[in-house]
């Protein structure tokens, strides 16, 4: 079962930008964001979900340099700090 469902999206810089669109989402997905994050309303659902991919693509991006940097340093003596 799929809704649809008005998303404003903001960007934040000199000023507000809002982008209204019409979109299908999937009810069930929704719900079970829903549950899983505790946010209350599919607005913050989806807002938080654009939010994540956007942190685990920055992520992604840090992993090209694999290799390139040489690190020295006893790991076990800083976990124990």
């Amino acid at each position: 079962m799929c809704i649809i469902y008005i998303i404003f999206v903001y960007t934040i810089k000199f000023r507000v930008m809002h982008k209204r669109t019409n979109i299908e989402l999937d009810i069930d997905l929704i719900k079970e964001a829903m549950k899983l994050t505790k946010l209350k309303t599919i607005k913050d659902v989806v807002h938080h979900s654009l939010e994540e991919i956007i942190k685990m693509s920055k992520r992604k991006r840090i992993l090209k340099f694999k290799g390139m940097v040489n690190w020295e340093g006893d790991l076990d003596q800083m976990r124990s700090i």
